[in-house]
């Protein structure tokens, strides 16, 4: 396929708001796909070149491809800067429909060469090479790489290509967009789905789940297994109103602490080659086994965490995949630290220093393949003695006490432990444990069924979660997507913003307001906000979002945000996009951990408007 041919149909999916055209319209497009081809053409689509687990990036700014279009078309910096802020996307710069001064029509000069008809795979090649240009030079070399790749495309296909290497590509739709469309391809409908889905889970790699589909069907691709190496997609669960229908609903369950920290997925092969780069020393020798730590949102987080890579090689297992939360500790006092702290050992440069700071512990509740077995299929009371057998030696005591652990030999052995677990029949035990959890200073409880597999991708009542009790009630807090903000008034007026506005997803894709935030918030925490807003500000309404006129703020922002809110109560709204509001709204935190599509939906909102009293 002729890259032009590609960018047309980017073309028709961005002018297109209906999540159903989106998807018939991939289905058009991925039925005209050669197979060798289609993985290339959906990493395209999604704005980048290789599953997200492997990070590949483009490490270039929107400054840099500012200067790359300068570069591509002999106009002055200053120039297409300009532009820039006027306009708000580097597409629209060479989108001669925009009726921007720097069209591309305009932009070519005489000395540039004609467009060539590059295809898909020639251009996806030589963005892969300027995105795996590394060391002395590079970005001189890359703004020049991507400039030559410009002045060799059509107006078109340069409007869309240049906002991959910064993730600006957003043409609207995700991975389970990609799924449906391959069922519409087939079927015409979104029936294949589930089917799609389920190798998806294990697999959480989308190119190779539509190349296999292309070239072999459904039998190919539900021939696709666990791999070490590439995530597997969390298990997520539910929310019930109190203990009294927890017990009702899962019968006899193993009750263990919810983390204030991160997810992660840990996959060892020690018959592998270790294919990362040599870690900042801090446990001596580099690691020689091959090891991976990815977070919920399957991005590869290895070199972060070289004392839990420490841990987990001196395993005496040859492959294993665990499931678990990662928390920062004061390596003076043993004691668990907060979200906030736990989350600045998220970083690319200074890591031995951070890890002697803020060493790690993980504690782990879930095993999903251990020496070339799949045990998700099998009960979590059998997972769980696998797991308990692989891990009973790496500490003296399992208890996640806030004030410290007994009996521990080693810091490194402190770097993973299984997550204590008792078994639950009743609501005196469960509301006991869910005190003792809470005056831990842990968020909760997670109470998780017996006899259940675990459901990758899934949310659903196999485990179930309960934060925080208020006479018998659940109180949860909602992850929100940041729409905009207001400007500030009186005292505020020195931050530029007083209020912004969140919103919910629903399942096809649209985010509704749930509220309009102002109380709540401290001075340091607006002064982040707008800080994190001015990097995502959208020119326009995004298509994605429903709003009442009498809402629309001073300042739009693109849906990449999360924020946890907590708030009195959920009330019917006149005003609010899905008719419910949340009473009092009050911020908690930034949830970096967790994409949009993470978020609170729709339909659980819904839930928890039901909950309420109850």
């Amino acid at each position: 396929m002729k890259f032009k041919r590609l960018a047309e149909y980017f073309q028709r999916i961005e002018k297109t708001a209906s999540r159903l055209a989106m998807t018939e319209i991939l289905a058009e497009l991925f039925k005209e796909c050669d197979a060798n081809e289609i993985d290339l053409v959906t990493y395209l689509s999604l704005g980048k070149l290789r599953p997200k687990f492997e990070g590949i990036e483009f490490n270039m700014a929107e400054t840099m491809m500012l200067r790359v279009i300068s570069a591509a078309y002999g106009v002055e910096f200053s120039k297409v800067e300009g532009d820039f802020k006027e306009l708000g996307d580097l597409g629209g710069l060479l989108d001669k429909n925009q009726g921007s001064e720097l069209s591309f029509t305009s932009l070519r000069t005489a000395e540039s060469s004609e467009p060539t008809d590059l295809s898909v795979g020639q251009v996806y090649a030589r963005l892969m090479d300027i995105a795996v240009d590394e060391g002395a030079g590079s970005q001189d070399r890359k703004v020049q790489a991507m400039a030559k790749l410009l002045k060799d495309l059509d107006s078109l296909s340069a409007k869309f290509v240049v906002r991959i290497p910064v993730n600006k590509l957003r043409l609207g739709f995700s991975d389970m967009t990609v799924l449906d469309a391959l069922s519409w391809m087939e079927r015409g409908d979104k029936s294949l789905r589930p089917q799609l889905e389920r190798p998806f889970n294990v697999s959480a790699d989308i190119g190779r789940i539509v190349r296999v589909f292309k070239k072999s069907g459904l039998k190919g691709v539900a021939g696709i297994k666990i791999e070490v190496g590439v995530p597997i997609r969390a298990a997520q669960a539910e929310r019930l109103p109190n203990a009294e229908k927890m017990v009702e609903k899962l019968g006899v369950f193993g009750v263990e602490g919810k983390w204030d920290g991160l997810r992660v997925q840990i996959h060892l092969d020690k018959a592998k080659r270790h294919e990362i780069k040599k870690q900042e020393a801090l446990f001596g020798d580099a690691n020689t086994s091959f090891v991976r730590i990815f977070s919920r949102n399957m991005d590869n987080m290895t070199h972060m965490f070289p004392d839990i890579v420490a841990a987990v090689e001196k395993l005496d297992v040859e492959r294993v995949i665990l499931d678990g939360e990662a928390v920062a500790f004061d390596p003076k006092t043993n004691k668990l630290l907060n979200f906030q702290a736990t989350v600045k050992r998220k970083r690319k440069h200074g890591v031995a220093g951070m890890a002697k700071e803020l060493p790690m512990r993980v504690f782990v509740y879930d095993i999903l393949f251990l020496n070339g077995d799949n045990l998700i299929e099998k009960p979590f009371r059998e997972r769980r003695k696998r797991l308990e057998a692989i891990l009973s030696g790496q500490s003296t005591d399992s208890s996640p006490s806030r004030s410290g652990l007994k009996g521990v030999p080693s810091r490194t052995d402190l770097s993973l432990k299984l997550a204590e677990q008792e078994i639950v029949s009743d609501v005196k035990h469960l509301r006991r444990l869910v005190k003792k959890y809470l005056n831990m200073g842990l968020e909760g409880v997670m109470c998780k069924k017996l006899s259940t597999s675990y459901q990758a991708g899934s949310r659903n009542f196999n485990w179930v979660k309960f934060k925080k009790t208020t006479e018998g009630d659940l109180v949860d807090t909602i992850d929100a997507v940041v729409m905009g903000y207001y400007p500030g008034k009186g005292r505020r007026g020195g931050f530029g913003i007083g209020a912004f506005l969140v919103g919910v997803r629903d399942k096809d894709g649209k985010i509704g307001s749930i509220a309009k935030i102002g109380t709540g918030v401290t001075d340091e925490e607006w002064g982040e906000i707008k800080r994190r807003c001015d990097k995502i500000v959208s020119k326009d309404k995004p298509k994605e979002y429903k709003v009442d006129k009498n809402l629309n703020p001073y300042v739009w922002v693109k849906p990449e945000m999360v924020v946890e809110i907590m708030a009195d109560e959920i009330t019917k709204s006149p005003i609010h996009a899905f008719g419910l509001a949340l009473r009092f709204p009050r911020l908690v935190r930034f949830r970096d951990d967790k994409k949009i599509t993470q978020g609170t939906s729709k339909k659980e909102l819904e839930k928890f408007f039901g909950m309420q009293g109850k």
